[in-house]
């Protein structure tokens, strides 16, 4: 697998108050009170523009609004109308309207902070990591603030390529003379991508020249985690803490490192003195608790849980984490009654799976389908959801039959239930029975014709499994239609372009699947794609990617039976 930064993403967001590089303001009662006033001097028509924009603003049409402050700003090379412009836009859903206004104002006022980087946060509203690291560097290069390492942390996170970005940004820091944020982020994506040596060296370089810079040791500790190298984690943290002794970040990669040394009564005291600090805040609890859980440290993690129970209401977390406790132990029987106590929502079937599955896994299949059985009747409204895992339950250990008797009940009970048709029509695929699950996603269609997956679903395995390709892609294009972001969706449009020979047609579409979703199965279908457009290079380089990236890839494995040629040579794997 490709290395991946360990961060402790929720406990450090939490205590650190970090916000999303890409989140919309909240929308205020006037949002055009701050933006600066109109001017005088203007001619009849653009009075009127104006007049119109402010009155569409005031009755929350913002689009309209606006466009008459874009006209009028063009036409008067006004930066505080543009400006005026670019708040209103950004209270609607048109990205397009949005970087039009924020364009005009970043031209008008090109040493104005505020539309550069509202233009790469709108990059990364459309999944253009380049194009928002291009807005960053060019603050950078201003000498204003581009957050270059918190998008760099970001982009890792959501696991998007990172090739591209670690290139642009080794030019910048290699041409300027780049700020330590900079440099900072290279290091990152560079240990993020493998290359945890190259990374090393540049921190070391740049713990020469800024030895009290906080970012240093922070990135060095992470990398150390990340590798294993625990003391070298342990040195580096605490050396951060030096120049920040108040920073939440040290301190929990501190406690994790200690944990991973065995050093527990250390930990815990560094973590109890950081939850003393932040008492009120019970996602910072959960956090913590589950990063004991993940170290392998059950007690002090129901230490931590335990005082949530008595608070109104608990949070469903707690109960799944106290649940998993008591299963690790052996208490079957607490488990279940942990798990049981999430409510209706967020978590509520992944608390019944693991009660479920803790049964079944313990000799005790026929108490697990009476348990599952007993919340049908608790939450009807969560009937179709439960059959699906009990019929996943039997389907894992062998009893097709008893699986197949249940969907087929519950379907005659409730026949127009789309999602359990939707649910046997998946099953079906599975047993290799096309033509019910045909039947199936063709009901569902008929009693809802604008459910984009059911069309996409019957579509792809049309295209996969027959040759009723015209109708595969009909089917296909009437989902993309209604969801046109989806990458499942547009992965099944470049696929059935393929089957129908046309791969030219097809690579864009897979490439912007696989970027917005880079996973196994769209990633096969790139490099197949690319193979047959005699791009050989690249679906091999594509190939050795997936390689390292997924421990599991079916459709990788069978691409390389069927084509050997695409395995990547040492070459590619180094």
């Amino acid at each position: 697998m490709r290395a991946r930064l360990l961060v402790t993403v929720l406990a450090s967001a939490l205590v650190a108050g970090c916000q999303g590089l890409a989140d919309r303001p909240p929308r205020p009662t006037d949002p055009l009170a701050s933006a600066p006033p109109v001017q005088k001097g203007l001619d009849a028509r653009s009075l009127a523009t104006l007049l119109t924009a402010e009155i569409a603003g005031q009755r929350g049409d913002f689009a309209r609004a606006a466009d008459g402050y874009l006209e009028t700003a063009q036409r008067y090379d006004s930066p505080a109308l543009a400006e005026r412009a670019t708040l209103a836009a950004r209270y609607t859903d048109d990205p397009q309207l949005q970087a039009r206004a924020a364009e005009l104002w970043r031209h008008l006022a090109p040493q104005t902070e505020a539309p550069a980087r509202l233009l790469a946060n709108l990059a990364l509203e459309r999944g253009d990591w380049l194009a928002s690291l291009e807005q960053r560097l060019a603050l950078a290069e201003r000498g204003d603030q581009g957050d270059l390492t918190g998008f760099a942390e970001a982009a890792i996170e959501r696991g998007v390529d990172l090739a591209p970005l670690v290139e642009r940004l080794r030019r910048h820091v290699q041409t300027h003379d780049a700020r330590a944020d900079a440099v900072l982020a290279t290091a990152l994506l560079e240990a993020a991508s493998g290359e945890t040596t190259r990374a090393d060296a540049r921190l070391a370089r740049l713990a020469e020249s800024h030895p009290a810079l906080p970012g240093v040791w922070l990135t060095r500790a992470r990398i150390a985690l990340q590798e294993g190298r625990d003391a070298d984690a342990r040195d580096a943290a605490l050396r951060g803490l030096e120049s920040a002794e108040d920073d939440s970040r040290f301190i929990l990669l501190l406690a994790r490192a200690q944990l991973r040394l065995g050093q527990v009564e250390k930990a815990e005291t560094r973590i109890d003195a950081l939850l003393a600090r932040h008492s009120d805040s019970v996602e910072l609890r959960l956090a913590l608790a589950q990063l004991y859980l993940e170290e392998a440290h059950p007690a002090p993690a129901r230490r931590l849980l335990l005082p949530l129970i008595d608070s109104q209401p608990t949070p469903p977390p707690a109960f799944i984490m106290l649940g998993s406790i008591a299963e690790q132990a052996g208490e079957i029987d607490n488990a279940l009654l942990y798990y049981r106590q999430v409510p209706t929502g967020e978590g509520f079937i992944e608390a019944r799976q693991r009660a479920a599955s803790m049964l079944a896994d313990n000799d005790r299949l026929a108490d697990a389908q009476t348990f599952l059985r007993i919340e049908r009747l608790r939450h009807p409204e969560a009937y179709a959801e439960l059959i699906g895992l009990e019929t996943d339950l039997l389907q894992a250990r062998g009893r097709i039959d008893e699986a197949r008797q249940l969907l087929d009940r519950a379907v005659a009970r409730h026949p127009d239930d789309t999602q359990l048709r939707f649910t046997r029509s998946m099953f079906r695929y599975r047993q290799g029975n096309l033509a019910g699950m045909e039947r199936d996603l063709r009901h569902v269609i008929e009693l809802e014709p604008h459910n984009a997956t059911a069309l996409n679903a019957l579509g792809y395995t049309l295209a996969d499994e027959t040759a009723r390709l015209d109708e595969a892609r009909e089917l296909i294009e009437r989902a993309h239609r209604l969801e046109p972001e989806s990458p499942a969706i547009i992965d099944s449009l470049g696929w059935v372009y393929h089957k129908l020979g046309d791969d030219q047609r097809a690579l864009p579409y897979l490439r912007e699947a696989y970027r917005q979703q880079p996973d196994q199965e769209i990633a096969a279908h790139l490099a197949e794609v690319l193979w047959q457009l005699e791009r050989r290079d690249e679906a091999r380089a594509l190939i050795a990617d997936a390689l390292e990236r997924y421990p599991e890839r079916p459709l990788i494995d069978a691409l390389l039976e069927r084509i050997p040629e695409l395995a990547p040579t040492t070459t590619n794997m180094e």
